[in-house]
């Protein structure tokens, strides 16, 4: 069964859902974007949710040593890059914290997936390159890595089983379980309640 993340959780509110509903992975988004929130935001939602769903830092193109010091702070139990991270970088922090690692990819077309199958990060990200926008790839271009791997971009309750025919690892859920730009618990439970349902 594929597993899920809701990502860019800027709110209480937001814990409050994801605590009834129970995703596998919640996202912190540390980037500047809407949905960016600092560490301390990050830390006390962190102390309300449940144990059992793992707290994703989401970055681009930051200092390792801040990603480090945030995650080794408890804040998150995983990190996500999203920018231009080396594989120097992804080795670096997965040895420094010992929490694992999720590389981003912007999927344009299968090489760009071939290009990552060797990438030292546990996971993979398929994207559309633009975080959080809502758009989704065409995924078509996925195909059997031979490794667990991420689905994001545009999914939501009306494509969400359609993504879950390519056997992701996890989908990655934002935009799609918004409303008016706030995460929506009524969304929240119903594309759970699909994946849990596959």
């Amino acid at each position: 069964m594929a597993r899920i993340k809701i990502c860019g959780l800027m709110r209480m509110e937001d814990v409050e859902a994801v605590n009834l509903y129970r995703p596998d992975y919640v996202g912190f988004i540390f980037a500047p974007s809407r949905r960016h929130i600092t560490a301390g935001m990050a830390e006390n939602m962190a102390r309300r949710l449940d144990d059992g769903i793992q707290r994703v830092g989401v970055f681009v193109d930051e200092n390792r040593e801040k990603i480090a010091k945030i995650t080794e702070s408890g804040i998150i139990n995983v990190v996500q890059l999203h920018g231009h991270e080396s594989d120097d970088d992804v080795t670096w922090l997965a040895k420094r914290t010992g929490v694992p690692i999720i590389k981003s990819v912007s999927v344009r077309t299968s090489d760009d997936i071939d290009r990552y199958r060797h990438n030292p990060a546990d996971y993979l990200l398929w994207d559309n390159g633009a975080g959080g926008s809502g758009e989704q790839f065409d995924w078509t271009h996925v195909h059997d890595v031979g490794r667990d791997f991420f689905i994001a971009g545009g999914i939501d309750i009306s494509n969400i089983e359609e993504a879950l025919k390519f056997n992701p690892y996890c989908v990655d859920v934002s935009s799609g379980v918004e409303t008016d730009g706030y995460k929506d618990p009524d969304k929240i439970h119903k594309i759970i309640d699909i994946v849990r349902r596959k």
